[in-house]
């Protein structure tokens, strides 16, 4: 398979490898074994965490409660910005 990259990245990824010491296709083939590794990391618990919510082990928070409290925070931080506050 061969990969076309942009000429940023492929700067980048060949700075990597001079850096490091190793040749571009070993610091790339690292890079994607982390990658696939996070990939199935958060796969399995967002799985995990669909299931416990299926099973009814938790209860989820209805979307209007989670946008009032990220406004209320938000608020909060423009309040205590304000001069004189």
């Amino acid at each position: 398979m061969e990969v076309q990259f942009p000429p940023d990245v492929e700067k980048q990824l060949n700075d990597l490898a001079s850096q490091s010491g190793r040749g571009a296709e070993e610091v790339l083939l690292d890079a994607l074994a982390g990658y696939f590794e996070e990939v199935e990391q958060t796969r399995e618990m967002l799985d995990s965490r669909y299931d416990d919510l299926k099973s009814g082990r938790v209860k989820g928070i209805p979307g209007d409660e989670v946008e009032a409290y990220f406004r209320e925070k938000s608020a909060a931080a423009h309040r205590a910005q304000q001069p004189g506050s």
